[in-house]
């Protein structure tokens, strides 16, 4: 590949040999999978709320009406059974993988469903965990999903790069914090998805503050916020704020995520239905 490559190998004519492996990297679902719209939830870095930004998503979008499903991409630090109380193993027959189902009836598959023991790690190679992302998508039967999330391990590494290459995304949302290192990490994010051609949806921030349940005061515990300044620096739109809130954690922790009565992605879940 040149270093000068832009990804545009449609009209490319360099035959550098990396545009048959672009091409060809583009996988179909199983064939009785009926998928509408593919949403990917990305982070620069680990630990500022991602999967938990997916699980809030996907409960937005089915307490609207919307079958909805969550694709947990990542495979070794995978979460999403926990937060919505549901365990394996799924169901396997001739024809596929059935995924798992929550009790409000959102689809899910994650490496976790099929594990012996849940907290057992994931000890496997690039190739093998980007293989396994790959299963989840041609292999389970997603049924009549109006909404596909995908909860994306962090960074800009192979299993990113596989599922921006082989499936249809239709945009992402880029999870921050306040923290000003993050203005460093969403621009990782954002050339990564101006490269594969993905649309960013927008920015969400968690952990913005922590509004005290005495005095009804909203406190900025991790700093002023700069995701301002980052969503007029990249031309994105800021589409949720979520405070640090001890009950949204006990929920999680819990596996009751489904019974969280309050939402702050509001206007994200407006903005995908508009894509």
């Amino acid at each position: 590949m040149s270093d000068n490559c832009e990804k545009s190998c449609d009209s490319c004519n360099s035959g550098c040999g990396s545009k048959q492996e672009l091409a060809d990297l583009s996988k179909l679902p199983h064939p009785k999978s009926k998928i509408g719209k593919v949403i990917g939830i990305v982070s620069g870095k680990g630990g500022v709320g991602k999967s938990m930004v997916t699980a809030l998503m996907a409960l937005e979008m089915n307490r609207r009406g919307y079958r909805t499903a969550i694709l947990d991409a990542d495979i070794t630090g995978p979460s999403i059974p926990k937060s919505f109380g549901v365990t394996g193993p799924v169901v396997t027959n001739e024809e596929g993988v059935i995924p798992a189902r929550s009790k409000t009836g959102i689809d899910l598959i994650s490496i976790n469903l099929f594990l012996e023991n849940e907290h057992d790690p994931v000890l496997w190679r690039g190739p093998i965990v980007t293989g396994t992302v790959t299963q989840f998508w041609q292999e389970v039967i997603w049924e009549d999903i109006d909404y596909m999330f995908i909860d994306m391990p962090p960074g800009t590494g192979d299993v990113s790069l596989t599922i921006f290459q082989s499936i249809k995304v239709d945009g992402i949302i880029i999870v921050t914090s306040p923290q000003e290192l993050v203005s460093m990490i969403v621009a990782k994010a954002v050339r990564m998805a101006q490269m594969m051609n993905i649309p960013i949806i927008g920015l969400v921030e968690n952990m913005s503050y922590f509004k005290c349940p005495d005095n009804g005061k909203e406190y900025k515990i991790f700093g002023e916020s700069h995701i301002d300044d980052i969503a007029k620096q990249y031309d994105l739109e800021i589409i949720g704020r979520i405070p640090v809130d001890p009950l949204l954690a006990e929920h999680i922790g819990d596996g009751t995520i489904e019974d969280y009565p309050v939402d702050n992605l509001k206007e994200a879940a407006d903005m995908v239905v508009a894509i």
